[in-house]
């Protein structure tokens, strides 16, 4: 449970993260989505950095690890996340599954957004 309640407050400040440098990044430029992708750029960066911390840090309590990168760059941004799974999957070389995620998550993902706007679309 105090898990959990980690995540949850990282998220927090992370999602409050996420809006304030969008809301940065797009006053810089319009008709572009720069805050998104300085965000998720950013994120990628993080949780590489974090994830090199984590990887063989002894004494590093797991409670900073779910804080920060579960909560804080979960928050910021999913994307960091996909970009590390593909990173790992890469690295352990499993091509054609790091390939297969990329293609599935951003194919699948735009096809959902385009059926969730279109249904409710249609129920307005």
């Amino acid at each position: 449970m105090f898990n959990l309640l980690i995540v949850m407050l990282g998220g927090a400040v992370g999602s409050g993260l996420r809006f304030l440098a969008t809301l940065a990044c797009q006053s810089l430029v319009k008709g572009f989505p720069l805050g998104t992708l300085a965000v998720n750029v950013i994120g990628c960066l993080l949780i590489g950095g974090l994830a090199f911390v984590f990887r063989d840090a002894t004494g590093m309590r797991e409670t900073y690890r779910l804080a920060l990168v579960v909560g804080v760059l979960g928050g910021f941004t999913t994307f960091s996340s996909f970009s590390f799974e593909t990173f790992r999957l890469a690295d352990e070389q499993q091509f054609v599954k790091a390939a297969v995620n990329v293609l599935a998550n951003n194919a699948m993902g735009i096809i959902a957004v385009v059926i969730g706007y279109r249904v409710v679309e249609r129920w307005a």
